[in-house]
């Protein structure tokens, strides 16, 4: 079991998953472990990470929990009015256990930060040291096991199943020209992209 990213954005306007409609999520906090990638995969792995974060964070409602499956892989996000934590795992990470390791990321954000994250505009470059330490402790279901215990509102929760990351978008919206149009990635990373759709690989990475 892995988790590769942790991450915390201000999802403002979401559940509007129009192109033309909310404005893009912007990063609050972001611990990656790419070390198992490739040496040369890694920067374009941290990249797609940051793309499809956006992506997905942008189109969770508030106040909805959901999971996006790709291949082996899962994306799971929780929108709190606004305050929207993700996690990239694999997909045999319980996902009960994965929803209440966000819970406790969303709960020390705002005991740490408060409500400040509203008036946030760019992207955080400072890193939270908690987000990292939490993505060492949770690589163990076990510990999130724990925080599941306690929070038992999980379990009357429904969570939203993506069978993959086109189902997220809006009718029309195409992955392709969001990959075209992205900040985060990279002409080299979309060149990645495009050639492991090519060969059937498409974000493999993830």
């Amino acid at each position: 079991m892995k988790i590769t990213a942790l991450l915390v954005l201000k999802c403002s306007g979401a559940g509007d998953s129009s192109s033309s409609g909310p404005a893009e999520a912007v990063v609050l906090a972001n611990a990656s472990d790419v070390s198992h990638f490739g040496y040369f995969q890694r920067s374009a792995a941290k990249e797609f990470i940051l793309f499809v974060a956006r992506t997905v964070a942008k189109r969770t409602p508030p106040g909805q929990r959901q999971s996006v499956q790709h291949e082996e892989y899962k994306v799971h996000s929780y929108n709190r009015n606004g305050l929207c934590a993700l996690a990239f795992m694999d997909d045999h990470y319980p996902v009960r256990s994965a929803f209440s390791l966000l819970n406790t990321v969303l709960d020390d954000y705002q005991k740490t930060f408060g409500d400040s994250w509203r008036a946030v505009e760019a992207d955080a470059t400072q890193p939270w040291p908690y987000l990292n330490e939490a993505l060492t402790k949770f690589q163990d279901p076990a510990e999130a096991d724990k925080l599941l215990k306690i929070q038992r509102d999980l379990d009357e929760t429904k969570i939203i199943l993506h069978k993959t990351i086109d189902s997220v978008l809006a009718r029309g919206e195409k992955l392709d020209s969001l990959v075209e149009k992205s900040s985060d990635l990279s002409a080299a990373s979309q060149m990645f992209y495009k050639q492991a759709k090519k060969t059937n690989q498409c974000c493999a990475i993830l």
